[in-house]
């Protein structure tokens, strides 16, 4: 039986977890986490802890390897590099959340692009692998939701990246490297740009996360602005998936894709979801002042044409999954 060994940059995280776990489904695959176990939300406020350790028994295995490192230690990063040589690499360890991107800069620039960066610097010298993944974000479009008139046009690859904040900033930054790095030395890459991911053991404090939490401590679900804000939620099981696909696939060399849902929902309608799956959840309104980007549905045409990519979760589906795995992993009764 032929070994195929993954190396994944973040494999213990919210995203890596549930990759690495994909992953293991075929048992020609050997998956080497090479993770800094960094958190980013005061634990106070955070289940990091508790999901950090289910994570890590959960990926018990034989064909699993878990090294506590960071990206920016070149030393560590190729060493192990070289001991197991992979036939390919999966960058998600990042810091990966957008407002605290904004709030920390050189925090964000040592996690987002320094370690890219410093990694793709060392796959150049080791050079025998055959793709490295880059996990960008939708942030990179900035503003896509409406055109000028008002018309909701989903987010194609192709076009024209303004990020508007630090974090899609960096991320888009960390993919002209990326491409850099293939026209200079040759590195084969892939670019996946994914958008709003949910599900379970996620502990980073995104949205569908703060309102369930909301929800299920009895707390109102604050709808700012009236909650109409869309996003194009995507459930982390369909996300792998795709991983999986681009990594793989021939037709996924040195491409870029939108892996998401490919469509564009309300958080007033996330709202009203969870409503239906948690009894007596109520809302309320505020008037904020938003610094974040106007986003609705990416484009992934791309996507399922040239790797057969097919989400199969709706945000109500997906949630649904999500409460029903809360309340068995956390004993959660409603």
């Amino acid at each position: 039986m032929n070994e195929k060994p993954y190396f994944i940059t973040g494999g213990a995280g919210f995203i890596g977890y549930h990759l690495c776990k994909e992953l293991l489904g075929d048992t020609r695959n050997k998956i080497i986490i090479y993770d800094a176990q960094k958190h980013y939300i005061p634990l106070s406020q955070s289940k990091w802890l508790f999901y950090q350790q289910y994570r890590v028994e959960n990926l018990q295995s034989d064909r699993v390897v878990l090294i506590r490192g960071d990206t920016t230690d070149r030393g560590l990063l190729k060493e192990q590099l070289e001991k197991y040589k992979p036939n390919i690499i999966i960058h998600l360890a990042a810091l990966p959340i957008a407002d605290v991107s904004n709030k920390y800069p050189e925090e964000a620039r040592r996690n987002i692009l320094d370690g890219t960066i410093i990694l793709l610097d060392v796959l150049r010298e080791v050079n025998n692998f055959d793709r490295f993944v880059y996990t960008s974000s939708s942030m990179v479009y900035g503003n896509f939701m409406v055109d000028k008139n008002k018309k909701v046009i989903p987010a194609k690859e192709s076009q024209q990246c303004n990020p508007i904040d630090l974090y899609g900033a960096m991320k888009l930054s960390g993919e002209y490297i990326t491409k850099a790095y293939h026209s200079r030395f040759g590195l084969p890459y892939t670019i996946i740009r994914p958008s709003a991911v949910y599900g379970p053991t996620d502990c980073n404090r995104r949205v569908t996360e703060i309102l369930l939490r909301r929800s299920l401590e009895g707390k109102s679900l604050i709808l700012e602005n009236g909650g109409y804000q869309q996003l194009d939620f995507t459930y982390v099981t369909d996300l792998v998936k795709g991983f999986i696909l681009a990594a793989t696939s021939e037709k996924g060399k040195n491409q870029t894709f939108n892996l998401t849902r490919g469509e564009g929902r309300t958080i007033r309608d996330l709202a009203e979801i969870i409503a239906n799956l948690v009894p007596n959840t109520r809302t309320e309104e505020r008037q904020v002042e938003v610094y974040r980007p106007a986003r609705g549905a990416l484009d992934i045409t791309k996507a399922k044409t040239l790797l057969g990519y097919n989400p199969e979760y709706s945000l109500e589906e997906g949630m649904q999954k999500y409460v029903e795995f809360i309340k068995a992993v956390e004993g959660v009764r409603l």
